[in-house]
């Protein structure tokens, strides 16, 4: 039987505040350790019958698909939290600084390199993040480059429609004064958040529903020139040579009778949640990954 934790009583941590759009987040003390609880955000979509987007679950899973495959993201759980009298599901974030370590996004970075594009930190073309990642100074730009594909091949394959640049960063040692990538974090935007029980069917029994939610979106937030990438016209243009390098590195390791094993031992879901998930992960890997990975294989 699977562990369900109710993290209601948990000493809350005082003078750690969070920003981001997507849903409430307080810090608490779990078993001696600091972790942040991200609560479900109230559902956009008005043609969805959720009351709350599916984003804990997809942060978990999302989160927990990248430490899988081998790339690092924070530590992460799902457990129940109760305000009033309503029990929410919600995702344990563990803390990924410390007191000595201070955490910067990307999006401060980018505002940081003089030399870079006129536009602000937030802007997501991907010739300004590239250009920023060449000339910033905190960590290698070959190193962040190959992290920045990496991470973005990943994304690929749980159909992450918001990685942003306040979305992932550096971490910055006071006492070494070394600054290193973060953990990959801020995942809810993976796995369609908003689908229902209603999409979830449709995605399962109709193969162009299927079709439209691999083929056609959800698109990357990264762009060129002002457009949104589609993942898998992208991957299969294999324009950028350390993005094909990810490709090869990242794909190989996708074991995707792992990730179902994890997802089958997932507190709080349904059946068909669970199902749902092994589905559209398998299907955009077989769909835009090896499909991708051969042809970069072909061109090597």
């Amino acid at each position: 039987m699977i562990k369900e934790i109710d993290l209601t009583n948990c000493p809350i941590v005082f003078g750690r505040a969070y920003n981001g759009a997507n849903g409430k987040k307080i810090a608490i003390d779990y078993e001696g350790t600091v972790y942040m609880l991200k609560f479900p955000p109230l559902a956009k979509d008005k043609s969805t019958e959720l009351s709350y987007t599916n984003s804990c679950y997809s942060e978990h899973i999302a989160s927990s698909i990248f430490n899988l495959i081998g790339v690092e993201a924070h530590e992460t759980f799902l457990g129940t939290y109760t305000v009033g009298d309503k029990k929410k599901v919600v995702c344990a974030c563990k803390d990924f600084t410390s007191e000595s370590t201070r955490f910067f996004d990307f999006c401060s970075i980018k505002n940081t390199v003089l030399e870079s594009s006129e536009s602000n930190g937030t802007g997501t073309e991907l010739s300004e993040i590239l250009d920023t990642i060449s000339k910033q100074n905190y960590v290698s730009p070959l190193f962040l480059e190959e992290h920045f594909w990496k991470v973005f091949v990943v994304d690929a394959l749980l159909g992450n429609f918001d990685r942003h640049n306040g979305n992932w960063g550096f971490l910055y040692d006071e006492h070494s004064g070394v600054f290193r990538v973060a953990p990959v974090y801020d995942c809810g935007s993976c796995l369609l958040p908003q689908a229902d029980d209603i999409i979830m069917n449709k995605v399962l029994n109709d193969k162009n529903e299927l079709y439209s939610r691999i083929y056609t979106f959800p698109a990357s937030i990264i762009k060129i020139n002002g457009k949104k990438i589609n993942y898998r016209d992208f991957l299969m243009s294999a324009e950028y040579s350390l993005c094909n390098d990810a490709i090869r590195v990242i794909v190989p390791k996708i074991n995707i009778t792992q990730i179902n094993e994890f997802i089958d031992n997932v507190p709080y879901i349904t059946n068909l949640q669970r199902e749902f998930y092994k589905y559209y992960i398998e299907a955009r890997y077989n769909m835009i990954l090896v499909p991708a990975l051969e042809l970069v294989n072909s061109i090597a």
